[in-house]
């Protein structure tokens, strides 16, 4: 039992995804359009949303314009956009859905199964409320790292490497910390890999600036003497890339 509000300026783009979840989404029984970022407002407040599919680009307001509006986000977000490479960098970041117009509907089906896993681990709204942060303070992205107790923000810098086992990613940070998050580390990496960070073997992935040197016998050593291997295919692009570190 969910109740979802639409917000998108294009009627028409209002009106599919409607009918796509009322055929696809039957866990949605209470549903609302707003076309316009003054009725989403009132609609929040009043209906009390428990999911919200937010269209970035609006006319009088963009979606995240809107959102640092609200006096409380207490809702999760599955955004709906046409591709817009910083939008959804921001949007990945934070750990958040988005679907890419037009709608798929085994998309919305997977958008919808990941809001229900989320809404079973997660407080409603800690992860918009990084993602404006993230927004508002360009040069401080705190990346969202969803774990079994919750989740947790650090920036890329405080990431020494991620160690991939099976379908999960282990976070090794400075200080000693390690967190196991249920992210593949291939999710990781494309969100990683503009922050300097290189994939040196299918389960490791190392910030760059921690790597002390490469061994010649094929693997790396890190500031802190961790040994890590090196895969045979990637010791060529690897050892080039450290020698220009």
């Amino acid at each position: 039992m969910i109740k979802a509000l639409i917000i998108d300026d294009e009627v028409r783009a209002a009106n599919v995804l409607q009918l796509m979840i009322e055929r696809y989404i039957p866990e949605i029984t209470q549903l609302r359009i707003a076309t316009q970022a003054g009725e989403a407002k009132a609609l929040i407040e009043e209906f009390k949303p428990q999911l919200v599919f937010q269209d970035i680009v609006m006319p009088e307001k963009n979606g995240f314009e809107l959102l640092n509006e609200l006096n409380e986000i207490n809702f999760e977000i599955i955004f709906t956009t046409a591709y817009d490479e910083y939008a959804i960098r921001a949007i990945r970041f934070s750990a958040l859905d988005y679907l890419l117009k037009p709608i798929n509907a085994e998309e919305l089906k997977a958008a919808l199964k990941r809001f229900a896993e989320k809404k079973e681990k997660l407080q409603p709204g800690v992860l918009v409320k990084n993602l404006l942060h993230n927004l508002e303070h360009k040069n401080d992205f705190k990346l969202a790292v969803p774990t079994i107790s919750g989740a947790l923000f650090f920036p890329p810098s405080e990431i020494i490497r991620l160690e991939g086992e099976s379908n999960y990613s282990r976070f090794c940070l400075t200080g000693g910390r390690k967190y196991l998050s249920a992210k593949t580390m291939k999710e990781y990496e494309e969100i990683l890999v503009q922050y300097n960070f290189l994939r040196i073997h299918k389960s490791h992935l190392v910030n760059k600036k921690f790597i002390e040197s490469y061994q010649n016998e094929g693997s790396v050593m890190l500031l802190d003497k961790t040994i890590l291997p090196v895969s045979r295919q990637r010791k060529q692009e690897v050892a080039a890339i450290l020698k220009k570190k």
